[in-house]
């Protein structure tokens, strides 16, 4: 399934040019800490300082503004509940065109607001369907009873070419840059940045990153073709795709240097550095970059290196749950069904013999409903140290505590956490 890549005319210079009134050259900024931290320089392009807050908007806008007069005066139509639907919005605001927006019915309500703000007027939303496939089936009906064109988030020549004007700029700013960190949903900006890089820059290398529960690039480049994944885990919004374009396998099959999965946890743990280090708010998906930089330490030590932040929309209500997934992640914190012996006393020995001076019981539950007392418990802690694990769980045993360590049993984790 190999495209000659020589027959495409993809031109993220010119892109560059097209879009430069609305889309905003955002800084390339040198990261002391990291840098310090891997060996090596490490340069944040820092994407989430877009004005939809994500690069998405360089590839709408792209391809809005190729579109000629009548299929302007027709307007456009897209399906999404995120950074797509946001570009798209400010794109027909800037270009003075109708656009109609599809959006899941459980897109929450700040998502929409954001949307109708940067639409100001030009756009309408429209919520159907349970989730995105339902929506963007929608979506495509409306395009073609109405005759509009349908603006797609990542499988298109021309979003490629405008999402690849980032590349554009770091080999402006930084033209001695030798590796380049790019995250992966539908693979428009892989195949952007990667296509241009290796036309102008060759020797640089290429990398790109994925959620490990949405790992979809790398099932195509087992299977030699983009394959939808029966499921995945939607944490990190802005990069979880169960298929890849087809496009974008094509060209970034052939042009990344190598592509690598980041567990959840760890994403989490980035995003609360970068807030506490560097006053940095990203997305999921704008951290999993900087999250990859554990998984190349030895390939970029020494070296120039770009992560790119892809994206800053971050919904505040979110990080009690980011908080969450990243203690679980680093071995703070831990789950456990226990069966307290029964005898008196049971639950206080537990914390003062079990538990170590400065551990804590975050959260406690009887699971049964009735004689609760005598049956099993939820247990949550959190350990002043992940070494303290070992000799906790030894002290269990010495104190004859029944119990179940649910961070090692996936589905009844899920079930009861």
């Amino acid at each position: 399934m190999n495209l000659d890549l020589s027959t495409l005319t993809l031109d993220s210079n010119a892109a560059s040019q097209r879009i430069r009134e609305v889309v905003h050259h955002t800084p390339l900024q040198y990261n002391l800490h990291l840098s310090e931290k891997y060996g090596a320089d490490i340069y944040l392009k820092r994407e989430d300082l877009q004005a939809v807050r994500s690069y998405k908007i360089r590839g709408a806008f792209n391809k809005i503004s190729s579109l000629d007069q009548e299929e302007l005066e027709k307007g456009v139509v897209c399906a999404s509940a995120g950074n797509h639907a946001q570009g798209v919005a400010l794109s027909c605001k800037k270009l003075g065109i109708r656009g109609v927006i599809f959006m899941p019915g459980p897109t929450p309500r700040q998502k929409i607001t954001q949307t109708e703000m940067w639409g100001n007027g030009q756009i309408e939303i429209v919520l159907t369907g349970d989730t995105f496939d339902d929506c963007q089936k929608a979506a495509l009906s409306y395009t073609q009873e109405n005759e509009m064109t349908f603006i797609p988030p990542f499988d298109d020549e021309k979003i490629i070419e405008g999402q690849g004007t980032v590349a554009v700029e770091i080999l402006d700013e930084l033209p001695e840059v030798e590796v380049i960190i790019v995250p992966i949903g539908g693979g428009g900006l892989s195949s952007g940045i990667s296509y241009h890089i290796k036309r102008h820059a060759p020797g640089v290398k290429c990398y790109g990153v994925e959620p490990e529960g949405a790992a979809s690039m790398q099932a195509a480049l087992q299977a030699g073709e983009p394959l939808e994944l029966e499921r995945i885990n939607k944490f990190v919004d802005g990069a979880a795709v169960k298929k890849v374009g087809l496009l974008n396998f094509q060209i970034s099959s052939q042009l990344l240097d190598n592509v690598k999965s980041v567990p959840e946890g760890k994403v989490c743990t980035t995003i609360l550095e970068l807030y506490n280090k560097d006053a940095i708010v990203a997305e999921p998906a704008g951290a999993l970059s900087i999250a990859a930089l554990d998984f190349h330490r030895e390939e970029i030590k020494g070296k120039k290196v770009v992560c790119v932040v892809s994206g800053g929309n971050n919904d505040i209500d979110r990080m009690s749950e980011i908080k969450e997934l990243s203690l679980l992640y680093e071995g703070f914190k831990h789950y456990f069904i226990v069966r307290f012996p029964q005898r008196p006393g049971a639950l206080r020995l537990l914390v003062t013999e079990v538990l170590g001076p400065k551990d804590d019981i975050t959260r406690f539950e009887y699971i049964k409903k009735t004689e609760r007392e005598r049956g099993p418990a939820l247990i949550g802690i959190e350990l002043n140290h992940p070494n303290d694990y070992i000799s906790f769980i030894e002290r269990l045993k010495t104190y004859k505590f029944d119990f179940i360590e649910l961070n090692k049993d996936q589905t009844l984790f899920e079930y009861l956490v």
